[in-house]
């Protein structure tokens, strides 16, 4: 028995079925229009102060999307010196900060912007005497190194 025009007709059918599954199932994973309300984001206590948790998610154009709002209380630091291949920005909202950029620590306050590059060795600590507060915007595409 060979293959009929009906076969051929239904094998067809079924795979732009799942063809056409798969891209809604991609669209519904990529994080789309959203509002952070500040009086209602959670609130996660930690060793240095304070997170606030937005999003890690993919975009119709970054392979993710990271946001994240950190509130450091005076005299410390985020973390010791590191680097990642994701590039990132850092806004500060309240507080004094010093930040290492470009192998040099300079002092930042409520306004300023920091670009992390990719792979730059770069650190952040409160100098101030109240806690300072800092968004944090990172992403990742498909230039974006693997190490």
């Amino acid at each position: 028995m060979g293959i009929t025009r009906r076969d051929v007709t239904i094998a067809l059918g079924a795979a732009l079925c799942t063809v056409a599954a798969a891209a809604v199932a991609q669209t519904q994973d990529k994080f789309g229009p959203a509002v952070f309300d500040w009086n209602k984001m959670t609130v996660q206590k930690t060793d240095v102060g304070a997170i606030r948790n937005l999003i890690r998610q993919p975009t119709a154009t970054l392979d993710e999307l990271e946001m994240h709002i950190t509130t450091l209380n005076p005299g410390l630091a985020s973390h010791p010196p590191h680097q990642h291949p994701n590039e990132e920005l850092v806004i500060i909202d309240q507080g004094t900060v010093e930040t290492l950029s470009g192998g040099k620590w300079e002092r930042l306050g409520p306004g300023s912007v920091i670009f992390n590059a990719s792979n730059s060795p770069h650190a952040l600590k409160n100098v101030g005497t109240t806690p300072a507060t800092y968004h944090v915007i990172n992403w990742k595409t498909a230039a974006t190194p693997k190490n």
